[in-house]
């Protein structure tokens, strides 16, 4: 069974969660599930992850390990509705950040908000948005990275060799859809999703 990958480099630049317990905690589930990582941090306190392709439930098991492995701080995007009074407290601790899903652009506004209110910020988001098929990626999380002014990195689950990646990194170039359509097509020349007839 593969070990996962240990000996890559975390940048001082990028902001850390959790301990030697949290990391010891994602390194051995990724280890009993035989998954290994394949890692290129960008030395930058501030950027987008695109993840994909979004095909299971099971991607946010072994996505949330890997986070615990790396010790990397991450936040990502809820609806404002499922951060009740008596479950908010966990949801904020654990990354999440409410938002009014009925309005698009006040999500990519408030979204840039917290790019230059924090020092420090990693914003993961699902570009298709849902686990099934679907013909385009959705646009806010490039708009949000070009407001903001922060790259994109891509963030894939291969299951078939059972790696956990983070990179290559993209600069927005203002050329939207030629940008999603390169990052789209590396992904889909090499990650193969859970599901592949849902890509």
């Amino acid at each position: 069974m593969s070990r996962p990958q240990q000996d890559f480099i975390f940048p001082d630049s990028l902001p850390r969660r959790g301990s030697a317990i949290t990391r010891w905690l994602g390194q051995t589930i990724l280890r009993l599930g035989g998954w290994r990582y394949q890692v290129e941090f960008p030395d930058t306190p501030k950027f987008v992850v695109a993840g994909g392709p979004h095909t299971s439930n099971w991607d946010a098991v072994w996505a949330i390990a890997f986070i615990l492995a790396t010790g990397l701080e991450i936040h990502f995007m809820a609806k404002a509705e499922i951060f009740p009074a008596w479950a908010g407290w966990f949801l904020r601790a654990v990354g999440g950040i409410a938002v009014n899903r009925q309005s698009p652009e006040g999500m990519v506004e408030q979204m840039v908000a917290e790019f230059q209110n924090r020092e420090k910020f990693v914003l993961v988001v699902a570009p298709e948005g849902t686990r099934k098929k679907v013909e385009r990626w959705k646009s806010g999380f490039y708009r949000i990275a070009q407001a903001a002014a922060v790259p994109i990195v891509l963030g894939y689950l291969d299951y078939p060799q059972r790696i956990v990646g983070i990179g290559p990194t993209f600069q927005t170039t203002g050329a939207m859809e030629a940008d999603m359509a390169a990052m789209r097509a590396y992904l889909e020349g090499h990650v193969t999703p859970r599901h592949p007839s849902r890509v």
